[in-house]
């Protein structure tokens, strides 16, 4: 069963946490865009105020934030709730990235990496689930990668926290089909962002971050749960998660030589 997506962004109340970079950046100056009231959060409050100065009249609240600091996401939330009496959707783009692989595994990296890309979202969920049930009506949006599929390289913490992500999308979509809060897991390949400036390698069907706006913003319009982008690269890697692990290590051996 699909659910439901947004008619239009015009006059929604939107919260973007992660919204002073990349994916984030774009989606937040795409839905002003189109008319929606939104909300920005992420740690650079300069950033933010940026974004908001090319906004409309109270059109903006720019509220920072960690996404791992639980005080500061309910102060957030109360703001929004005292400012516009609630949200429509939550899309939740705040994110970490470092590489890791096994010669260089450090533990403390690992440890920030699950509280901002798992807990993170989660803490943002707890938050808005309730009104959001009580009005059987919201949409619930986090961003999570094609790192989460299955194993790849240079993503020894990021990887885990991202198939954490899909498991908690599916779990959430499970529980709230029958409740009309919309669901959708979003999962794109690579993104032209600060966080893979960091690769040194090459990465197939690189793609902008507007470009990757415009699919996550459609894709919500749409009401699609699974959102995955660039379709030529995320289909191959969702091909590949169905093959018998030495095929599927062998495969990504010779094609990402690093």
């Amino acid at each position: 069963m699909k659910q439901s997506g947004i008619d239009r962004f015009s006059g929604k109340r939107v919260w973007v946490i992660g919204a002073s970079s990349g994916i984030g950046e774009a989606c937040a100056k795409a839905l002003l865009l189109k008319g929606a009231k939104v909300a920005l959060s992420s740690r650079r409050a300069e950033r933010l105020n940026q974004i908001a100065s090319t906004a409309g009249v109270d059109q903006c609240l720019v509220i920072p934030l960690d996404v791992t600091d639980d005080a500061q996401l309910h102060d957030g939330y109360k703001t929004i709730v005292s400012a516009w009496g609630g949200i429509d959707l939550l899309l939740f783009v705040s994110g970490m990235y470092i590489p890791l692989r096994v010669d260089n595994f450090d533990f403390k990296i690992a440890e920030q990496t699950i509280d901002a890309n798992l807990l993170g979202p989660m803490r943002a969920v707890a938050l808005v689930m309730p009104e959001m049930l009580k009005a059987h009506s919201g949409h619930i949006a986090i961003v999570g990668s094609v790192a989460g599929y299955s194993g790849l390289p240079k993503a020894l913490a990021y990887g885990p926290s991202k198939a954490a992500i899909i498991n908690f999308c599916e779990n959430l979509y499970y529980d709230l089909l029958p409740t009309g809060v919309s669901v959708h897991m979003i999962s794109p390949g690579f993104v032209a962002t600060e966080a893979t400036a960091q690769n040194d390698f090459e990465m197939p069907a690189l793609i902008s971050a507007e470009e990757a706006a415009s699919e996550i913003l459609a894709g919500i319009q749409n009401g699609e749960f699974d959102i995955h982008f660039p379709k030529r690269f995320t289909r191959f890697l969702k091909f590949l998660r169905i093959l018998p692990y030495p095929i599927y290590f062998w495969i990504v051996r010779h094609l990402v030589k690093i």
